[in-house]
């Protein structure tokens, strides 16, 4: 039971980091420094110049602070020629679900031997329902082992995640169980099995590699924004596998410790930097 696995690859992504979406970047900035901060409504200008510094067109800034706003996630308001954004609470419980995870000192670890079974059976009629459900729990960490069977390091509560998901539906097609592994199980080949193990390792290895010397920028918005939309990345695609199961020097340790490294640098930098901001625009 304590062999190591490389795992399968779903070749279906590039390895290394970038290419973010906008979205995904001002869901880092809010994030980091703006939830249960009481600040103020945030000039639209501060996004754009943010974003342009990581790469994104000002025109496709603007489209997604549109798109965030018809959906829901930010409240748009007027103040002469200048637009200010908030957060929705809707948008605000989407950032603290997750919020647990992100500044977990261990976001990798789990009891060791514990793991969470959950079948589920759902209607071909329900692919909305069905595809939700795959993107909560993968984020809550499940893997697919096979057709409508998924595991999870740990113990997790499964009416919780499909209830913070909207998705009390879904627990009707679905029986969960606490389970530990008899002897006989090949557990390094069921991790194998259920994750790309190989696609996580690229995932820590090129966060280290991007990160391992510090920002490379001169903009503390910027530079946080990036670091925390790298940092989830690598949290969506690593459940936090047991180490003891995969090969070579599992790289999740150094990953988390070059994180929590630069944040403390950059936070009290970039907060002030906001601060500024926020009060040139009074």
């Amino acid at each position: 039971m304590d062999g190591h696995v490389v795992g399968r690859s779903t070749g279906t992504e590039e390895p290394g980091l970038g290419g973010h979406r906008p979205q995904a970047l001002l869901f880092s900035f809010f994030g980091t420094l703006v939830v249960d901060r009481m600040l103020p409504p945030i000039p639209a200008g501060v996004f754009l110049r943010v974003l342009s510094n990581l790469g994104v067109a000002e025109a496709a800034a603007r489209a997604t602070l549109g798109r965030m706003t018809r959906n829901g996630l930010l409240a748009r308001e007027q103040a002469g020629r200048i637009a200010r954004y908030t957060l929705t609470a809707t948008a605000e419980e989407l950032l603290r679900r997750g919020a647990d995870r992100v500044w977990s000192p261990a976001p990798f670890d789990h009891l060791d031997g514990e793991w969470t079974l959950l079948s589920y059976s759902m209607p071909e009629s329900r692919r909305d329902l069905r595809h939700k459900l795959r993107a909560a729990l993968t984020w809550a960490g499940f893997g697919g082992l096979r057709d409508g069977l998924w595991i999870a390091p740990g113990r997790v509560d499964v009416a919780g995640v499909f209830a913070r998901a909207g998705l009390d539906e879904g627990g009707d097609h679905a029986d969960w169980f606490a389970a530990t592994p008899m002897p006989g199980v090949d557990v390094a080949d069921l991790v194998g099995r259920a994750w790309p193990v190989e696609r996580i390792r690229e995932r820590h290895d090129a966060f280290i590699q991007a990160w391992s010397a510090g920002p490379t920028g001169d903009d503390p918005l910027g530079q946080i924004t990036l670091l925390g939309a790298d940092w989830l990345r690598v949290l969506r695609s690593d459940p936090g596998l047991p180490a003891r199961y995969l090969y070579g020097d599992w790289p999740a340790a150094r990953s988390t410790d070059i994180y929590f490294r630069w944040l403390d640098v950059l936070k009290p930098v970039a907060d002030t930097a906001l601060a500024a901001e926020l009060g040139h625009s009074r």
